[in-house]
């Protein structure tokens, strides 16, 4: 007989970035203190999941995943190629050259003095975006006929090895110097900064960090450098613990005034896929009452994102690669079958545990049994802070919880993984021993009132935090191709399912349907297998 469910809610806590890693000491999970993981790791109803490469939808199983992938998994139980599998397969059929908003942008700039601009992460992590993609558009427009170009780099040091930013400069620059040789072309960068201090803020968090690209991007107002290897070299010698994600933002001048400028006719395409740190610059440029800073001077450009990264509110209204279309997430499923389900995160994630957990649909899928919250996060660096807003988080599930109202909810715990990325180990095994002391408090609570708790992750970080090269310890800020935990904790269980022992390669896609079998709910058609029988 299948099983029914409990009468209690079935919750479904997240420990972002806690992947399960070789037990040693650059893993910040393993040298924490963590009971309650201890424990669910020695449980009958405990393994591990897939959280990377083509498990997540990613090109290849030498790709990390993400939180945006991963909740896109969790909620559409389904794999869907994700935003770099899909550039990648444009790039290499031709297709994104051939399309219409491609063309469109190179016919505003070839035979005129118009400048073509490329805005976007600088770095092969393949998260946000990839330096082979960049490097194939210059390619392509070089080819068209575009006379000048200018590319604003973002610095990585967080999805890859945080004092990385020369290598990737070096091989651009090389790039457009072969370019400008070869076609007698004036192509070159312009701007660039730190990732976290320069454009890519998410959710509204911080809009200074917009601010900060507008202004050297758009305006050309930063400190100025004569290359972007001077830049980064003079600020790595003026603070030798700098990193490329927090390096400022800086212009490239020549004869003292900043080479590239945005005006009006201008083509402009954001390179990034990953749509949570590419949409509030997209707004800048596209929405005409805009009133998050002072843009000073709005150029009337022809803008392009690499993708669609709100397809709601449709940012861009223009891009290059058509999003994964997810049909029928979970989300909508559990409002077909008019369960009452809450969603809760800090601000850092709480778009994971809406937005991507919904098939990138924006808002409420329907109010009336939905109830999402957002916890603002503080605006410091997160190791300062470990604990972010987890114990915050979990008094207010607890409230959710004890209301009565709700038979799901979903929890994000961001500390592993924001923590994680600042490379500082102590302050990540604080983040997750909060993490566990607070999944720890729900998992009890979840017990009282009768019902099941799945707590897993979405992604590896913290579990690998540096490594040894030439017997010097690296820093490590990105993600891990760790495999993730999978519990389930019923304090009722006396065997009335187990975990199915025939899918050994099963990753976050199979939790969806696993919610619905805990639920006593037929999983829909499509989805892949359950967990348990």
């Amino acid at each position: 007989m299948a099983f029914s469910g409990r009468t209690g809610p079935l919750l479904l806590l997240i420990m972002d970035g806690v992947g399960i890693g070789p037990a040693q000491d650059n893993n910040a999970v393993y040298m924490a203190k963590t009971p309650f993981l201890d424990a669910a790791q020695a449980s009958v109803l405990y393994r591990t999941l897939r959280a990377h490469g083509k498990a997540v939808g990613m090109p290849s199983d030498e790709d990390m995943g993400n939180s945006e992938v991963g909740h896109n998994a969790l909620g559409a139980g389904r794999v869907f190629d994700q935003g770099a599998s899909l550039v990648k397969a444009a790039i290499a059929s031709g297709a994104l050259f051939r399309g219409p908003v491609w063309l469109d942008l190179m016919d505003h700039v070839t035979g005129t003095d118009r400048v073509l601009h490329f805005i976007g992460l600088l770095s092969d992590g393949n998260v946000h975006a990839h330096i082979d993609h960049l490097i194939a558009m210059l390619h392509e427009a070089a080819t068209a006929g575009v006379r000048k170009a200018r590319v604003h780099v973002l610095l990585d040091g967080r999805d890859v090895d945080e004092k990385s930013a020369l290598r990737y400069i070096a091989r651009l620059e090389q790039t457009l110097a072969n370019l400008n040789a070869e076609h007698t072309l004036d192509f070159a960068i312009a701007s660039g900064g730190g990732r976290m201090v320069t454009t890519m803020d998410r959710y509204n968090a911080d809009w200074t960090i917009v601010e900060r690209g507008w202004k050297a991007h758009v305006l050309g107002s930063a400190p100025g450098f004569a290359s972007a290897t001077a830049a980064v070299e003079t600020m790595y010698a003026e603070d030798p613990k700098a990193t490329d994600q927090y390096l400022p933002a800086f212009v490239i001048e020549k004869n003292g005034r900043p080479i590239g400028e945005i005006h009006d006719g201008d083509s402009v395409i954001l390179t990034n896929f990953r749509g949570d740190r590419a949409i509030e610059l997209t707004m800048a440029f596209e929405q005409a009452q805009f009133t998050h800073f002072d843009r000073v001077r709005v150029p009337r450009v022809h803008f392009a994102g690499m993708m669609q990264y709100d397809g709601d509110l449709k940012l861009p209204t223009k891009f290059l690669v058509d999003p994964p279309a997810i049909a029928h997430p979970i989300g909508e499923y559990f409002c077909e079958k008019g369960l009452h389900s809450f969603a809760i995160s800090e601000t850092q994630k709480y778009g994971h545990v809406t937005y991507f957990w919904n098939g990138n649909r924006s808002g409420y899928i329907d109010p009336a049994l939905e109830a999402y919250v957002e916890i603002e996060s503080d605006r410091i660096p997160f190791d300062q802070a470990p604990a972010m807003k987890a114990y915050e988080i979990t008094e207010q599930t607890i409230a959710l919880l004890r209301s009565g109202r709700f038979r799901f909810g979903r929890v994000n715990f961001p500390n592993g993984d924001m923590v994680g990325h600042t490379g500082v180990m102590a302050a990540t095994v604080t983040a997750c021993e909060v993490t566990d002391e607070c999944v720890a408090k729900l998992v009890k609570t979840v017990n009282e009132l009768g019902g099941i708790t799945v707590v897993l992750a979405d992604h590896g970080n913290a579990d690998e935090m540096f490594t040894m090269k030439n017997g010097v310890k690296t820093p490590k800020t990105s993600h891990t191709l760790a495999p993730v935990p999978f519990a389930i904790c019923d304090a009722q269980y006396q065997g009335e399912y187990q975990l199915r022992q025939d899918l050994p390669q099963a990753g976050l896609a199979n939790v969806a349907a696993t919610l619905c079998t805990l639920l006593g709910l037929p999983v829909p058609d499509g989805y892949e297998s359950s967990l348990i029988a």
